[in-house]
């Protein structure tokens, strides 16, 4: 519906709920009340006067936000976690002295973010399995289909369908491995007061340096993270946020990858994303299959990848214990990274369950080059009859040559094994061409490749995902 305000496309047109649920304010805030109720948890444990019922009302409110009130505390107070702060005290009117108590802003907006993204990490991380699985099955399907392989866009060698596309699994496997690795190693802020030095929580327990180090280990396990920073400013270090948006953007640069091979193919068509039964290529060329899901996923993921300088620039401006100049861009590229992030897995996803091969445009493609191909399996069964090396290295020379000029002065197809089975020198072979010229003895190992590169590699790795492997992943537009 038309609206008058800007909406990020990520949300309306690309990104899926699953991923907007995360980053959305609900999660946000409530991952901020859940962090004030699990300090307050903690503190109580190791002594402090907090009462049950100061708990049991924060517990009670954890999901039940006046954002009304919240929006009119800001605007007062100028301050988010200040807003929210009171905002939750008028929820648990018992709890408000003690919520946030020895905390900076930091303890929540930190914390909450760190418990997102690795939520949002595990997220990519099915989705990233998912696509891999169906470029799996497509790769096995076409293990052993040759097809021309080209190196600089040019006619190389053959390789096969499924072998290209082990390539473009290859990535993604790195990929899934870099985000299991993030998510699994993602630090904790913690408890740790204004610059990080715990002097307010030191106060807090009279000076026992024993019962500040519990309430950090204790908020760190009770909030599912496996350890925490142990020095930090008033931030944890922004080099964590440039890491993982690192992390994001290799991802996208394996989708630009492979969404750019697949535009390559589908000009060459042989292979193309699926393209639907009402669908329009062109408003003006009727007759255009665009490959615009390709091209989407290019273009987000460019975006994608583009986001990681936020990350670097942030982190190497944080003069001293921190500066606010953090806050305002990471409210944008760190959700804005994993809604990309997840658009262009959900596009690939679609793209790799649907993908349709064209054998004979192939077949054509080889045949075109295969002739130029085969020379030095020719040469090397004419010397087995008993030919002269050299003498055969000449009149293929010749040959090729005049096959070549037919191909590019007349742009006919090429005639160079025509000339071949015409020519009574290679009169012993001419029984042999048609196996010489077998396609699938020019693949080498592909096929083979592709086998053990399933089952030694992409197997394992998926075999933690196999109860959620599957769901189509479906385009909004």
């Amino acid at each position: 519906m038309p609206t008058d305000r800007y909406e990020s496309p990520l949300c309306t047109r690309y990104a899926s709920k699953e991923m907007q649920r995360i980053f959305s304010e609900d999660r946000r805030i409530g991952a901020w009340r859940r962090l004030w109720v699990e300090l307050a948890v903690a503190e109580q444990a190791l002594g402090l006067a907090i009462s049950d019922e100061q708990i049991a009302q924060m517990r009670a409110k954890v999901d039940d936000i006046d954002w009304a009130m919240a929006a009119r505390e800001e605007k007062k107070r100028r301050h988010d976690v200040m807003a929210h702060v009171h905002t939750f005290g008028a929820a648990a009117p018992a709890a408000a002295p003690i919520i946030h108590l020895g905390a900076t802003s930091c303890y929540v907006t930190d914390n909450g973010d760190l418990i997102l993204m690795r939520e949002a990490l595990n997220l990519l991380a099915l989705k990233c399995a998912r696509v891999i699985d169906r470029l799996a099955a497509f790769a096995r399907a076409r293990r052993d289909l040759p097809s021309l392989g080209y190196t600089h866009f040019q006619a190389a060698q053959l390789t096969t369908v499924g072998k290209r596309a082990s390539l473009w699994i290859q990535d993604l496997v790195m990929d899934l491995e870099a985000l299991e690795r993030s998510a699994r190693d993602l630090r904790f802020r913690g408890v740790k007061g204004t610059t990080g030095t715990q002097a307010s929580f030191l106060a807090l327990f009279h000076g026992d340096h024993s019962k500040v180090e519990e309430l950090d280990r204790a908020v760190t396990r009770a909030c599912g993270f496996q350890r925490a920073f142990l020095v930090t400013g008033q931030t944890y270090t922004r080099k964590q946020d440039a890491d993982l948006l690192a992390v994001l953007a290799s991802l996208g640069s394996s989708v630009h990858k492979i969404a750019t091979d697949l535009r390559l193919l589908a000009h060459l068509k042989e292979v193309e994303e699926p393209f639907e039964k009402d669908q329009i290529g062109s408003s003006a060329m009727a007759y255009k299959r665009n490959p615009m899901r390709a091209e989407r996923a290019c273009s987000l993921a460019r975006h994608l990848m583009a986001l990681v300088q936020d990350g670097y620039q942030t982190h190497a401006v944080q003069w001293m214990e921190r500066t606010l100049d953090d806050s305002a861009v990471r409210r944008i590229c760190l959700p804005e990274a994993f809604l990309a992030a997840d658009a262009v897995l959900g596009i690939l996803q679609n793209v790799a369950e649907g993908l349709v091969v064209y054998p004979n445009v192939i077949r054509r493609h080889v045949d075109a080059e295969l002739p130029f191909m085969a020379t030095e399996n020719i040469i090397m069964a004419m010397v087995e009859a008993g030919g002269n090396r050299q003498d055969v290295h000449e009149r293929i020379r010749v040959l090729s040559h005049q096959a070549a000029a037919r191909v590019k002065d007349e742009g006919l197809d090429n005639d160079l094994i025509q000339r071949i089975r015409a020519d009574a020198f290679f009169a012993a072979i001419h029984p042999r061409l048609d196996a010489l010229l077998d396609p699938r003895t020019f693949t080498g190992r592909a096929a083979q490749q592709v086998d053990r590169f399933l089952a030694d590699e992409v197997q394992p790795l998926l075999a933690k995902y196999a109860d959620r492997l599957a769901g189509a992943s479906e385009l909004k537009v």
